[in-house]
């Protein structure tokens, strides 16, 4: 099939028997008699005891020493932690390193002696903060003007430095503006079912548009042509997703949850539905790496 571009018994207690035994009166005679005197001795015991201690002095007074209170340790407060980003910041985040890039040129007219002036709007995505921006080698291919648009609206021209028509990469570079580059992540660490958000321009015209969808498959291999359907290219190694890719959003930004794009969206099918392909990230490094040589 050829794809078109863009894209939770118990025991009862033992009871041993008990004999109570009530207690006896003694029988002994001269009980209570023994317990005054006993009483009796006592108290002449204590008068003796007073008498002793009046001849040496009296009694003294019982001291108490006052109880120092200690006053209870501060308690620093505790360390608040910094918040965890949520998806929403995030993905604010990715999308101020995609673009959108309009492109024009012109092609031959079989039935005219003059050129045709053609135009398309395709996705980018900044590499580096000098003007580097990262693309599909389809959006710019025939282009005699670039220009390109930052998601807080910098409109800034382009040209081409580096084509990869092989992998439909390219490397162009937009002068002057405050850009920002995205965090590249590592697409060999990816994995089926993995979330992930495609950014970028569908129909050239809602721009720094967010779907979201999941890693369908990996190591995919696809052949990809032109609207008119003469152009082909066989391109491998893709990374398959259900989240939405539409025209218009080739070359855009695949990113992980941690916002680091992870690929390049490139191609869709067109007879199926939530079937878009993306080139891997670690397919461009080496052309970023290139085009960041000739520009230093």
């Amino acid at each position: 099939m050829q794809y078109p571009y863009d894209g939770e018994y118990r025991p009862q207690p033992y009871t041993q028997p008990v004999t109570i035994v009530e207690p006896r009166e003694p029988s002994r005679p001269g009980f209570r008699g023994a317990i005054g005197i006993a009483v009796l001795s006592a108290v002449l015991a204590s008068a003796s005891t007073f008498t002793m201690l009046s001849a040496l002095g009296g009694v003294a007074p019982l001291s108490i020493e006052p109880v120092q209170t200690v006053a209870p340790a501060a308690v620093a407060p505790a360390a608040s932690t910094p918040e965890e980003p949520t998806l929403t910041d995030i993905v604010a985040a990715a999308r101020e390193s995609v673009v959108t890039i309009t492109s024009q040129g012109s092609a031959g007219n079989p039935f005219s002696p003059f050129d045709v002036p053609t135009s398309g709007v395709g996705s980018g995505v900044i590499v580096t903060t000098t003007g580097l921006i990262l693309t599909n080698n389809h959006v710019v291919e025939g282009a005699d003007t670039l220009t390109v648009e930052t998601a807080d609206g910098q409109q800034l021209d382009a040209t081409i430095v580096t084509t990869d028509p092989d992998h439909d990469m390219a490397i162009i570079q937009a002068t002057d503006g405050d850009l920002t580059a995205a965090a590249l992540g590592d697409s060999s660490a990816l994995e089926v079912g993995e979330t992930v958000l495609a950014i970028g321009s569908p129909l050239g015209e809602f721009t720094e548009t967010v779907t979201r969808g999941i890693v369908s498959a990996l190591g995919r291999e696809i052949t990809v042509g032109d609207e008119s359907g003469q152009g082909q290219n066989q391109l491998s190694n893709l990374i398959q997703t259900d989240a939405a890719i539409n025209p218009g959003n080739s070359g855009g930004a695949l990113i992980n949850e941690q916002g680091e794009v992870i690929g390049i969206n490139t191609a869709v099918s067109r007879s199926a539905e939530g079937i878009g392909f993306a080139i891997p990230i670690n397919e461009a490094k080496a052309l970023i790496d290139e085009a960041a040589a000739t520009r230093a």
